[in-house]
């Protein structure tokens, strides 16, 4: 099979340059963890607008819906839409045997689909508590954030980087020492 095409890293890197500066320019830095906090607060405004009210979090966040909710929306279905069609162009959206248990994850904690899962999510969970307890998430501080010069995303990115390698090594500890 031929090798399929892929976007140099120089040129990826220049076109993601070219994004922040266009969507900072025409809406504002972009960010994706702060939606579902925005859409948590239009519910529970419209829900229980005491309790959203007397929440500082949710409070902060608005009480009505506004173009920012179907802007941040938008560009979380865009990132499954623009993945997939980079899938497809690139030849790289393949089927893999077993594809719900990496051969990785197999090796070191066996063959349970749902235990994957289960992990999966609760990865997921803590992902994006931490995300809003930073303040952001990977988007908003890595990309919009460092690209501002931001110090708070500075630290954050230190962060980030050295807590997956501390976690990867602790998860995969059997695979490193064999």
């Amino acid at each position: 099979m031929q090798d399929s095409p892929v976007l140099s890293w120089k040129v990826a890197g220049l076109l993601l340059g070219l994004l922040v500066i266009t969507a900072t320019a025409l809406v504002k830095p972009f960010g994706v963890s702060t939606q579902y906090v925005v859409t948590d607060a239009i519910v529970l405004h419209s829900a229980a607008p005491e309790a959203a009210t007397s929440n500082e979090y949710i409070n902060k966040y608005g009480e009505k819906a506004d173009w920012s909710i179907g802007y941040g929306w938008m560009l979380v279905f865009g990132m499954f839409v623009g993945s997939g069609i980079s899938a497809l162009v690139t030849h790289r959206f393949r089927k893999r045997k077993n594809a719900a248990i990496p051969s990785m994850w197999a090796e070191q904690f066996g063959e349970q689909k749902g235990k994957r899962l289960l992990h999966a999510f609760i990865g997921g969970v803590l992902l994006l508590f931490g995300a809003r307890l930073a303040g952001g998430c990977t988007s908003g501080h890595m990309i919009s954030g460092i690209s501002q010069l931001t110090v708070g995303s500075f630290v954050f990115g230190a962060a980030i980087f050295a807590s997956g390698i501390i976690t990867a090594r602790m998860l995969y500890k059997k695979r490193s020492s064999s």
